[in-house]
């Protein structure tokens, strides 16, 4: 089977590169179709082949390639319809210019779309719509949990028969990198860290976990990743204990971070299923996550403990808890290992043969 797996924005390099590869391993002939990743490594080609197709080799700065995307998107979407007919099944991604994308999907094909997201966060008018557009459009949506899957039939109205829930899967190639050492923002701590990591945007609850911080002792935490939102006045009122990387870290160091990291934990407000959280899975780091969106689903493997969402008294509690009983952070971490293993129930093998098994259906059926 000719498989296409579509992400024009590259917005998920890791995901989309452990999908492929494993669709390779399960015997299918894969294509990744995405453009240049322009803010860091991305994980090695294994038995799939890679076209940068959209957009080019674009400017760094994110407004400018935002710009430079909506400018191409469409005559680079028009230009894959083409590369297109060399596919049995097309699986896109992530489909960013909803005002035309329902327009622009390859028509011959069994068509897939991901819902990473299941509506828009912050939209932009007419985002929303087009995104619901879109889901008609397919033959079938995978979501990565049960959570997705409700949103996606109440809040979306989608027809349950297009609905797939087929789990994320751990990013084992994040591991496979060699450490770098730390950021130099972070300096050699001496005691226990806790790690915040990713895109910083609103409803990550950053916010939430500095207040929560203002009761944790003995203990740093690290905030990595590029910001997408002001928060000067986050870091003017953040504890003393608090280090700040607030840039896109390389794979090396991203390695150095989660092996150090006594605790990865996410505050957030809202979520479907997170990339960090299954990068956190794969080193084996021990999580606390709130308890929204498809996160209890994590936890159900014991990777995880949860605390209510939007409480800083609740999460300094859990922080404090953990940070300070080792024993129960290991047993975070063996059962994040089991979890992750390739037989495990989020390793790549079985979530390779549940996304083969469904473009065999909709290749039966369409």
């Amino acid at each position: 089977m000719r498989v296409h797996i579509v992400d024009p924005p590259a917005y998920t390099p890791p995901y989309d590169r452990a999908l492929c590869a494993a669709l390779a391993r399960a015997g299918a002939d894969v294509e990744l179709v995405t453009s240049p990743f322009g803010y860091g490594d991305v994980p090695p080609v294994e038995g799939y082949q890679v076209r940068e197709l959209f957009y080019g080799h674009g400017p760094r700065r994110p407004r400018a390639r935002r710009m430079l995307r909506r400018a191409r998107h469409v005559p680079d979407m028009l230009r894959y319809l083409s590369a297109a007919r060399a596919a049995d099944v097309v699986h896109f991604q992530w489909l960013a210019v909803q005002a035309f994308d329902p327009w622009l999907l390859p028509r011959r094909h069994p068509r897939l779309l991901t819902a990473h997201d299941v509506l828009p966060r912050e939209p932009r008018p007419g985002q929303t719509a087009g995104q619901r557009r879109l889901y008609e459009r397919m033959d079938a949506v995978v979501v990565h949990s049960e959570h997705g899957a409700a949103r996606l039939r109440d809040e979306v109205g989608l027809d349950p028969a297009l609905i797939h829930v087929i789990p994320h899967g751990a990013l084992h190639a994040l591991t496979e990198v060699p450490d770098a050492g730390l950021p130099a923002e972070l300096g050699e701590p001496s005691g226990p860290v806790a790690l915040c990591f990713g895109l910083m945007r609103p409803y990550k609850g950053i916010d939430v976990l500095l207040e929560a911080w203002r009761e944790v002792e003995d203990a740093e935490l690290w905030i990595v990743g590029r910001a997408n939102m002001d928060i000067a006045p986050l870091r003017a009122a953040a504890p003393p204990n608090v280090r700040w990387v607030t840039r896109f870290v390389s794979g090396g160091e991203l390695a150095a971070v989660f092996r150090r990291a006594d605790v990865a934990v996410l505050p957030y407000r809202e979520i479907d299923q997170s990339g960090v959280a299954f990068t956190a899975l794969a080193f084996g780091t021990p999580m606390l996550l709130t308890a929204v969106g498809g996160f209890p689903e994590l936890a159900a493997t014991g990777a995880a403990e949860l605390v209510a969402p939007g409480d800083p008294a609740a999460l300094a509690g859990a922080l404090q808890a953990l940070l300070g009983d080792p024993a129960r952070r290991a047993a975070l971490a063996a059962a994040a290992r089991t979890a992750a293993a390739p037989d495990g129930p989020l390793g790549w093998d079985a979530i390779a043969r549940q996304t083969l098994a469904l473009y065999a259906q909709l290749a039966n059926t369409t």
